[in-house]
């Protein structure tokens, strides 16, 4: 980011207009880093800096309602407190800077110009961040990992866009396009630079994927303490939410790249079909087995398309009731939405009738959070109860999601061998055919 030049004339301390205050966060981006300021800004007069300084502290309100233009206002997270590993106002970002380190070796490389970025594909940006995440690279400000990017949260995005640079919070934006919210797709970031104060809670993650189709969470990347990780995130954030902003990479193109299919976009028609041979083939086939349709492989899924996949994918499609060329066996992207979110009817058995199967759609993983009540929590819960795993009831399951629930829940998963993230207590696709199987 361009830091900008300081006008040859002092804000008013009280004024409430938007040209003082919009002057007032820009004379803040002058400050020393210690002052929470930009550690790569220029120098600005003495008596201005300070003067400055105290408007800032006089007027934050003003400044932050002046702010609100552009974004939406940021919301409360109650469950922010509990989450230690998140940043926080200590966590300030690196300026711009060349690579450093073993993975730097020889000159700096120029910066590039955003305007003509480096290109990527959407596995390779996925992929890269992996590395960290398997890595436990550990947060620092200060270090920088053997790849030579800074081992902070833009430092990080850096990584996996494949800049030439490290890059803060404040200069990421220059390198993407705008995008709203619901257009989020895997390598999307969602960025919060605090323009007021840069030191204070200004982060950006990697977008992998929405958890359940109310996107009220989804999947995500980021380089906070105490290392590199990968989680379930409420949208967009433990705080700040309202203020994050969604950006696409410019030099993203579009072929697949790297090994990884993603496991939530429909990849297209076309990478299905006689002399098919790519990883989103492999990945149709074992979703299909989890849904009923193993008796269709004799050797299990497999990367090239073959008469199996065809005779699983319509026998999944006709259980939803579909016909005609709506169960051709050729995946689409409605297929694809029911196999990934694991809804809609599993395959029946061999000389069973579509359209119906003795275990449930699974409805969501939504429907099973703190606060919500309907009738899959209590279908949940007779069943919990019904296989032996109802022990935390007090007074039996209900429709409202309960403590209770979650443990019982988390008993189920655990006893089946499940651990860590995998026995949460919060159900999923696996949980829920197994738990009704």
């Amino acid at each position: 980011m361009t830091v900008p030049a300081f006008e040859e004339y002092v804000p008013a301390i009280d004024c409430t207009c938007a040209g003082c205050a919009v002057q007032r966060r820009t004379a803040a981006a002058g400050l020393p880093t210690r002052y929470g300021g930009h550690p790569a800004a220029h120098g600005a007069r003495r008596a201005m800096v300070l003067v400055t300084a105290a408007g800032v502290v006089l007027s934050a309100g003003l400044a932050e309602a002046a702010g609100a233009a552009a974004d939406p206002a940021p919301v409360t997270d109650p469950g922010r407190a509990a989450d230690p590993a998140a940043p926080g106002p200590d966590s300030p970002q690196g300026g711009p800077g060349p690579l450093r380190g073993v993975g730097a070796s020889g000159p700096p490389e120029p910066r590039a110009d955003a305007a003509a970025p480096r290109t990527t594909t959407r596995a390779d940006i996925i992929n890269r961040a992996k590395k960290w995440v398997t890595a436990q690279v550990p947060y620092s400000m200060t270090k920088y990992w053997s790849d030579g990017y800074r081992q902070d949260c833009s430092g990080y995005v850096s990584m996996a866009w494949n800049l030439a640079g490290n890059e803060w919070t404040g200069s990421l934006a220059a390198y993407g396009t705008r995008i709203a919210r619901e257009d989020l797709q895997p390598g999307d970031i969602l960025l919060f630079h605090n323009l007021a104060d840069p030191a204070k809670g200004s982060h950006v993650t990697i977008f992998d994927g929405w958890t359940d189709y109310t996107h009220t969470h989804y999947t995500a990347y980021e380089q906070t303490k105490p290392h590199a990780r990968k989680q379930t995130t409420p949208m967009a954030y433990w705080s700040h939410s309202g203020s994050y902003v969604a950006y696409r990479y410019k030099g993203l193109t579009s072929g697949t790249g790297g090994s990884t299919p993603s496991k939530t976009l429909f990849p297209g028609a076309g990478m299905f079909g006689a002399g098919a041979k790519n990883g989103y083939v492999t990945r149709l086939g074992e979703m299909l087995v989890g849904r009923g349709g193993k008796r269709f492989y004799k050797v299990g899924p497999g990367p090239d398309w073959s008469g199996a996949d065809r005779r699983a994918t319509q026998a999944f499609q006709k259980a939803q009731g579909w016909k005609g060329s709506e169960a051709d066996g050729i995946p689409g992207p409605d297929t694809w939405s029911l196999l990934v979110n694991g809804t809609g009817h599993d395959i029946p058995a061999a000389g069973g009738t579509g359209g119906s199967s003795s275990v449930p759609g699974f409805p969501g993983r939504g429907y099973f959070r703190p606060g919500q009540s309907n009738s899959h929590v209590d279908k949940l819960g007779r069943q919990l109860v019904k296989k032996g795993y109802g022990k935390h009831y007090l007074s039996g399951p209900g429709p409202r999601w309960t403590e209770a629930d979650r443990r019982n829940v988390e008993a189920f998963q655990k006893a089946q061998g499940w651990k860590g993230s995998e026995a949460d207590g919060y159900p999923g696709p696996e949980t829920w055919r197994r738990l009704f199987a």
